[in-house]
């Protein structure tokens, strides 16, 4: 199988090592205290410390199973490989990440989010959060400069002679696309000062969610920052709901979910109306084209396209119904 990478820091923790494997781009260990998770870290002590004290105070509770850190029996969190790189080890869980295609995992994923948010509100700060990692994320700035991005395409299709599949596609749905997201970016932009901001995951998605069938664990904290919650909501409703076809029942039955556990305020009704109306999957799709051969583009990035302007009046469908709940009439 290969040297394992890294696994002489294990003599570094006291407990016992039953088996080693490859999995999840580190090293899966079988110990007398559990499974854990061993990984290469490059990010700074700093850093650690920060999602070490968050995890260990969502560890407390019962209800929130999350992949927290192991510490070495010197006391530190990370420990030091043979080649001087850095690895932390933490606690780890069987079971399968969250199946997309049903809808009960989805419902399920979304459950275990409204209670990992509702105990994040809990955590009290300290002086680690004082980095640039945690700050929350300027989305008017990033909305901003996808706009210009769009434009810049816009122009440089125009100029195009002879319009490959791709181009056509794009030429025949820029301006439907690009209106919502100049409406979007104004409304954010309005308002962006009154955000309530807590403690986010920061990448809530269905590889970082695995369920046993007695337990739903949380994982990789690598990106929890300071920001709307419902941001984490969106990013994983909008996956959700592309390969549901813009579900509208599905939609409308993780929020209730969502909002029986931890109620949506009017305010974040409107964030998550605007988050949703920017076309996030439409500017990705372009920004590949533009910083590619454009001279051939993969079939695939055609019919990804395609089906993002299939799916355009059924997406709208949606974005309505949370327009009529949002502040904005």
């Amino acid at each position: 199988m290969g040297e394992l990478r890294g696994t002489e820091c294990l003599s570094q923790y006291d407990l016992e090592i039953i088996s080693l494997k490859r999995g999840r781009g580190a090293v899966i260990c079988e110990t007398d205290q559990g499974m854990m998770l061993l990984k290469q870290c490059d990010v700074s002590e700093k850093r650690i410390q920060f999602e070490d004290e968050v995890l260990s105070c969502l560890k407390e509770n019962e209800t929130i199973f999350v992949d927290d850190y192991r510490r070495t029996v010197a006391g530190e969190l990370l420990s030091a490989g043979a080649d001087g790189s850095k690895y932390l080890l933490k606690h780890w869980y069987g079971g399968s990440e969250c199946d997309m295609r049903s809808q009960n995992d989805i419902l399920a994923g979304v459950r275990q989010l409204a209670c990992l948010h509702l105990k994040l509100r809990k955590v009290p700060p300290s002086p680690s959060w004082d980095q640039k990692s945690v700050e929350p994320s300027l989305l008017t700035a990033v909305y901003e400069k996808r706009n210009r991005e769009f434009r810049r395409i816009r122009n440089f299709v125009k100029q195009r002679r002879k319009k490959t599949d791709f181009e056509l596609l794009f030429t025949g749905s820029f301006e439907d696309f690009y209106g919502q997201a100049l409406l979007a970016s104004e409304q954010m932009a309005k308002i962006s000062e009154r955000r309530e901001l807590f403690l986010c995951h920061g990448d809530y998605n269905n590889h970082h969610i695995l369920m046993d069938g007695q337990q739903t664990a949380v994982t990789e904290f690598g990106k929890m920052h300071l920001d709307v919650q419902i941001w984490d909501l969106y990013h994983f409703m909008r996956k959700a709901l592309e390969k549901h076809n813009w579900n509208l029942r599905l939609g409308k039955g993780m929020l209730e979910v969502y909002d029986r556990i931890l109620p949506v305020k009017k305010e974040e009704w409107t964030y998550l109306y605007l988050l949703f109306l920017y076309p996030e999957k439409y500017w990705k799709q372009l920004n590949f084209y533009y910083n590619s051969n454009k001279a051939w583009i993969p079939e695939r990035n055609v019919e990804k396209l395609r089906l993002l302007i299939r799916q355009q009046e059924i997406r709208q469908q949606f974005i309505q119904f949370l327009r009529i709940n949002s502040s904005i009439l």
